[in-house]
């Protein structure tokens, strides 16, 4: 067996070891996925395939580099001198490599500019300004939202006009046709059009789409069950000449259905692919076997998954353990205490994690925490240092307090309220009765908000 393939496992030796035709890898958590597509390419690299001739991609810049170094580790370490490398990527940097070398046909420069989120819902706010459309009344994040889960659908602005029926989707209809306008005024791109696009032009354009499938004759996609419509189109376009495609994935793992991934995309590939090899990967090295009985009893009751049972040659493990809290408050009490238990044995800090689904539930856990003195790090920003937190709690205490300039200071204008810095010194130094007329109207209707606000605490407190 040559060398390059020790250490691996024999399911995964036999996905390794596939050359030509498609592949579908089925890899349960924790069982070497990535070292499986690592040693895979290397072992391609080794049967004479070029590695410009081979492409990897992933979803997140992390996985990207990870993977990336891994590869380059490998053949280094078997092909001493070996400088070429393969294309390893993330979709979004697939696309802009595609974007940028056929930027003329598309209309673009080579140099065109990439919009982050903010950039974007920006010029949707400029465009529905041009269109008299409150962004009050329609919020412009909620439009964008939109048309990007449908660009990741693979429609276009007139595909979603003639389809949408509803009075938010006649707004959108109007919006994005100006959006798509202001953007190409600007030689600009939003995240979601370097898919599209890149897909349209493979999808369109035969010269260009026949130049890729002989470049990248050995196509590698990571994490299969996540990929969107838009993906999907775009591997199948760049692998419909040679099928020399392998995905790896996991119905299991799906958690991006809530930004268009579509599952159908995985369980459908052996019809996609006629004869396309099927590996399992079900040999767990991550955790312990009482982890994974418990995992499978959860994951069979799903029907429409490949049928696989994960297993591990780990110790058995603690036994998992549940808690059913009356409330939140009560949860946190039982996480607080718990932590306190275990850190009775020295150096297990680091070994003890909290995690929770939405951001909004840190608050009552690191009140837990903060009552029984347990040190925490949390991953983000702290609740209580929120902006929007922060501000509420402004708002709370310049309504019982109008004297606290500094919380007057940070809401006077959050909302905008037109109230520029001329006017906001010169309330802070008691002079408002001096203002323009107008603009003393602003300051007092905020002032109102205040006492409202106080008149409601007073209320609640009753």
């Amino acid at each position: 067996m040559e060398d390059h393939l020790s250490g691996l496992n024999p399911e995964q030796k036999e996905a390794a070891m596939h050359k030509d035709g498609a592949l579908l890898i089925i890899a349960g958590a924790g069982a070497g996925k990535t070292k499986t597509i690592t040693h895979r390419i290397v072992h391609l690299i080794h049967q004479g395939v070029r590695p410009e001739n081979i492409l990897a991609v992933t979803f997140t810049n992390k996985a990207a580099k990870e993977m990336r170094e891994r590869v380059e580790r490998e053949i280094h370490k078997s092909a001493p001198g070996q400088d070429r490398l393969p294309f390893v990527s993330t979709f979004h940097s697939l696309g802009v490599y595609i974007i940028k070398e056929n930027a003329n046909l598309l209309g673009l420069t080579r140099h065109f500019t990439i919009l982050d989120e903010s950039d974007a819902i920006s010029i949707i706010k400029e465009a529905m300004k041009e269109l008299d459309i409150d962004p009050k009344q329609y919020d412009p994040k909620k439009i964008k939202s939109i048309i990007s889960r449908s660009k990741g659908e693979f429609i276009d602005p007139s595909e979603y006009s003639e389809a949408s029926s509803s009075y938010m989707g006649r707004i959108v209809a109007q919006v994005w046709p100006r959006y798509e306008a202001k953007k190409s005024k600007e030689n600009s791109l939003d995240f979601d059009d370097l898919l599209l696009k890149a897909t349209k032009l493979l999808e369109t354009n035969e010269t260009i789409r026949q130049m890729y499938q002989e470049r990248w004759l050995y196509i590698h996609i990571d994490e299969y069950q996540d990929t969107n419509e838009v993906q999907y189109k775009m591997a199948k376009l760049l692998a419909e000449g040679h099928k020399n495609i392998c995905v790896v994935g996991d119905a299991d793992q799906n958690i991006y259905s809530w930004r268009g991934a579509n599952l159908r995309n995985i369980l459908s590939f052996e019809k996609d692919y006629a004869g396309a090899k099927v590996v399992m990967l079900e040999q767990n090295y991550r955790s312990t076997q009482n982890i994974l009985e418990a995992a499978n009893e959860v994951i069979k009751k799903n029907k429409f998954r490949p049928d696989k049972k994960l297993f591990t040659k780990n110790d058995v493990g603690e036994k998992i353990s549940i808690y059913e809290a009356v409330e939140e408050t009560d949860e946190a009490e039982f996480i607080a205490t718990k932590i306190l238990e275990i850190m009775d044995t020295p150096n297990l800090e680091q070994e003890i994690a909290v995690l929770y689904r939405a951001n909004f539930q840190s608050r009552v856990l690191e009140e837990a925490l903060l009552r029984y003195s347990v040190p925490y790090q949390l991953l983000g920003v702290k609740f209580f240092e929120r902006k929007e937190i922060k501000d509420t709690l402004a708002y709370l205490r310049a309504a019982m307090n109008p004297e606290n300039l500094s919380d007057i200071k940070r809401i006077i204008n959050f909302p905008p309220r037109g109230i520029g810095k001329v006017t906001l010194l010169k309330v802070l130094s008691g002079e408002k009765e001096t203002l323009p007329i107008k603009v003393k109207m602003k300051v007092d209707n905020f002032y109102n908000t205040l006492e409202k606000i106080r008149e409601k605490i007073t209320e609640l407190k009753t």
